[in-house]
């Protein structure tokens, strides 16, 4: 699934420049990730970079946005060729 980010945010950007996908960007109150480019950083890493970089844990898995890692792998190659 899409990771989201929370109210928690403190708009540090230390998210925005760890994703490898480009689908952070800073909203009116605080960062935003796009579901439609957030692949969990699957394809990259083991782990989604803007969770473990945040230091105010606001990078949340966001549950409107549910995928399996076949899902997120094939967005991934949508993404990178």
């Amino acid at each position: 699934m899409a990771y989201m980010i929370t109210e928690e945010c403190i708009l540090c950007g230390a998210c925005e420049a760890e994703c490898p996908n480009e689908a952070i960007s800073e909203g009116d109150i605080t960062y935003v990730i796009d579901p439609d480019r957030c692949t969990q950083c699957v394809g990259f890493y083991d782990e989604s970079q803007c969770a473990a970089v945040c230091p105010v844990d606001a990078c949340v898995p966001d549950p409107d946005h549910e995928e399996t890692e076949e899902e997120l792998m094939a967005k991934y190659h949508r993404l990178h060729g």
